[in-house]
């Protein structure tokens, strides 16, 4: 399994991009950098994209996404996600208003984008990878992954502060190569980490003891543009890597 960091911060500056992952060059987990990032080849060979949550940042390119790829792929690409952010897509973007309806354009019986949603807590298969799904601690909908092609399985918590059933699913996983792990807010915003559901050095160092496969790399994403450097000081002495623009790993 390879994977590929587009985007690894929570929010966008000129040296910043918001969250985006492509495995093996065709599942996206995420949308905050795809255009911004893929050249149009790549992007038409995106297959399916499996998202976290519905806030800005994690789906900024959808629309842009489905205006380059119009009449480019034989198939439609699969947009996969639990029912409350699915819902949230068909309302506020791909409405005709904010966005034309690119799941009934250029027909609706060859559309350039097909919505799937799911309940949040099942196991589902996107392409051909098997993906387990559980709600995490955020003010919308949010839901972590845990992604296997059958061979090396991945997780990723979605936005999320101080959680259980996480960890809960986590620690009942064979052989997890590699957890993404969101980290916001240094801890002298530990506040307004907390009124917006996400992590900061101190609670992450909570978490972690809740991680019992001491052999998963853990990666951290989803840094705030302003307190990149303060956060990696902040998380030095932890066991986790901070994930930078561009990483290629492979699994």
């Amino acid at each position: 399994m390879k994977l590929k960091v587009l985007g690894c911060h929570g929010g966008e500056l000129p040296d910043c991009r918001s969250t985006c992952f492509l495995i093996d060059d065709t599942l996206a987990i995420d949308a905050g950098a795809l255009t911004s990032t893929l050249a149009l080849e790549a992007l038409t060979r995106v297959d399916d994209i499996l998202l976290t949550h519905s806030h800005f940042d994690h789906v900024k390119d959808l629309p842009l996404l489905t205006d380059v790829i119009v009449g480019r792929r034989k198939k439609p690409v699969t947009l996969h996600s639990h029912k409350h952010c699915i819902d949230t897509l068909k309302k506020h973007m791909f409405n005709d208003v904010l966005w034309p309806d690119f799941t009934g354009i250029p027909t609706q019986k060859k559309p350039t984008l097909k919505l799937r949603s799911f309940k949040a807590g099942a196991t589902v298969k996107v392409g051909k990878y098997t993906v387990k799904s559980v709600l995490v601690t955020h003010p919308v909908a949010s839901c972590g992954y845990v992604i296997s092609d059958g061979k090396t399985s991945l997780a990723i918590s979605g936005d999320t502060g101080p959680t259980v059933k996480l960890w809960k699913l986590l620690n009942q996983q064979q052989g997890l190569k590699v957890l993404l792990l969101e980290t916001s807010f240094p801890d002298e915003l530990q506040d307004l980490a907390d009124i917006s559901g996400h992590l900061t050095p101190r609670t992450l160092a909570g978490e972690l003891k809740k991680f019992d496969q001491r052999e998963c790399q853990v990666m951290l994403y989803h840094l705030k543009p302003p307190f990149v450097d303060q956060l990696k000081h902040e998380v030095a002495h932890l066991p986790v890597r901070v994930l930078e623009l561009n990483d290629t790993f492979e699994f």
